[in-house]
């Protein structure tokens, strides 16, 4: 089947031709983060996916008019060729290219050669939990942070710190870190900081302490950004967090899940249709010896079935029948909902915190 043949499919059963793949090269993680989605690092892990299979994957992607490419994990660092890939990856006409990493791994050369794809489109995406050691190392273990500081460092000296984009998983101990995360970040000339709620799915199912913010945690940090004005400068500046944007008229949901517009391939080949929705029975196997096209199109049916239930979401979920952001969020995200509670037809994990805001609005 034709490239032409399959985007015809995607279109005429309502999906989005792909634009942005996050792939994951390996399994492997110098980390084994309490709170991973995917329980990277573990010996039973899928290693390292061969070089001629991720290269023909790109260049599949490319060939479908793919737009932008993020390489993770795992660690994506940990894959002997991944500047390679970065490099490849770059010759084939991405708009975009992000590198997901914790950053530990990264050495003068590597910035250097980083520096050297001199792309206005490259993003390197460091996830760090907090702004000290203490908050950042509870969920990624002892000497984390001092490591991902130290790769910051490496590529701000080699004047990438406009091409790093901070991400902050918020949990209970740390949501209070965000003005003060900001605040590192803009002394670095580092280019954007964002923010999402962990979901209670992979590893932090048995972290205990580990746990997602409570509403009143959400509702204080929108008090701060009221009542602080250097909190409210930095974020405007360099910011993203939903809880801040869920008050913003402008955030009412235009429509359901995108599928397949941002896909997510793991390292065993498996294509879902969503980076967050993580359903097996919604997924192609065998990418990797089948090509990207044919999976494509073996996956229409499944996820053009898998759109029709994102479109009932906001009908069948009680809790959106009496919520004032009923037309804001229609539910949430299916795929967090799916993660935290395994039925796609429930709320996201975030139901209580958005209520709570949408409220607080009133």
């Amino acid at each position: 089947m034709t490239t032409s043949e399959v985007l015809q499919q995607l279109l005429f059963a309502g999906l989005h031709p792909p634009k942005t793949g996050t792939v994951a090269i390996t399994g492997a993680c110098n980390l084994a983060c309490r709170h991973c989605w995917v329980e990277a690092g573990v010996s039973s892990a899928v290693g390292h996916v061969s070089v001629r299979r991720l290269k023909k994957m790109i260049s599949d992607l490319a060939d479908l008019g793919g737009e932008g490419l993020r390489l993770t994990g795992g660690e994506p660092l940990c894959h002997p060729a991944w500047l390679e890939l970065m490099q490849f990856s770059r010759s084939k006409g991405f708009r975009t290219l992000a590198l997901q990493t914790n950053g530990m791994l990264l050495t003068d050369e590597d910035a250097a050669a980083l520096r050297d794809l001199d792309f206005p489109g490259l993003s390197i995406e460091i996830s760090l939990d907090g702004a000290t050691a203490e908050v950042h190392d509870l969920a990624r273990g002892a000497g984390a942070y001092a490591g991902t500081l130290e790769g910051i460092q490496k590529l701000v000296r080699e004047g990438l710190a406009g091409r790093i984009s901070l991400f902050m998983t918020e949990m209970s101990h740390n949501l209070d870190d965000i003005p003060a995360l900001l605040g590192f970040a803009d002394s670095m000339g580092i280019g954007s900081v964002s923010s999402g709620a962990l979901v209670l799915c992979g590893r932090a199912t048995d972290a205990t302490d580990l746990v997602p913010p409570g509403n009143e945690q959400y509702l204080r940090l929108l008090n701060r950004f009221d009542s602080e004005q250097r909190f409210r400068e930095l974020y405007r500046k360099i910011g993203t967090t939903a809880a801040l944007e869920w008050r913003g008229d402008d955030a009412i949901r235009q429509e359901c899940c995108s599928f397949i517009e941002n896909p997510y391939i793991t390292p065993s080949g498996r294509i879902y249709p969503c980076l967050l929705c993580h359903t097996d029975e919604f997924s192609v196997t065998g990418l990797f010896e089948k090509g990207l096209a044919a999976a494509l199109a073996e996956g229409v049916p499944l996820w053009s079935s898998l759109l029709h239930i994102s479109r009932r979401r906001a009908d069948s979920i009680q809790e959106c029948h009496d919520c004032p952001g009923e037309s804001v969020c229609a539910g949430g995200c299916m795929g967090r909902a799916w993660g935290s509670c395994g039925n796609l037809l429930a709320a996201d994990d975030r139901c209580g915190a958005r209520r709570a805001i949408y409220t607080s609005r009133m």
